[in-house]
Order: C-alpha cells, then structure tokens, then sequence
C-alpha cells in the first residue's frame, strides 16, 4: 500500500519563505521550478518511505526522522505507517547551521 504525503504547517512555511527568498532574488520562474521540485521529490517516498537516511541531529526524539536531499535542502520526514501516511515536517537549507535542524517538529 503506498503511504499519503502530508506538509507539516512548519514545512509548508519553510516552502513559503524558500519561494519569497527566491521571488525576490532571482526570478519568478526560478522560484516556482524550485518549488515545484520540492513539492514533488517527497513522492519518491510513497514506494519506498525508508530510502531517506536517519537524521542524527533529531535521532533523541521520539519519532524517528529521516531525510532526503535535493539541492541545498534537506526534506526531513517521519513515517507512519499504521496511520498511512508520510509527514513532511521540515525543509532544512543546508547551507545554515546544522544545530539550527532540531527547530524541526
């Protein structure tokens, strides 16, 4: 059964401010490209929920996190499936402080 993909309110956020970021540094053709990509990366996901390798920056919490990558952005995600779905709960520019990560929800 593939899982649902599910945008945290936190991700969707992240999302926003990645494409204002790029709205008004670059163009509006780059920023909705940028945007489109991160929207559809998290599908390859559905197939294979576990291909994304563990965050060690949020290894204490309760829920295990995984990530993937693409670009300068870490897509981090919890899987769930008793409940069906994938939850998307961060989109992390790498190219910030690592520790900045465990703001993650």
């Amino acid at each position: 059964m593939k899982l649902e993909i599910i945008w945290s309110k936190f991700a969707e956020k992240q999302l926003d401010e990645i494409f204002e970021y790029y709205l008004e540094n670059a163009s509006p053709r780059v920023a909705k490209k940028l945007l489109k990509n991160l929207l559809e990366e998290p599908n390859r996901l559905m197939d294979n929920p576990k291909i994304g390798q563990i965050e060690e920056l949020l290894k204490e919490r309760k829920i295990s996190y995984r990530y993937l990558i693409f670009k300068n952005y870490k897509i981090i995600y919890s899987v769930h499936p008793e409940d069906g779905f994938i939850k998307i709960a961060d989109v992390f520019d790498t190219r910030q402080n690592p520790t900045k990560i465990e703001r993650s929800k």
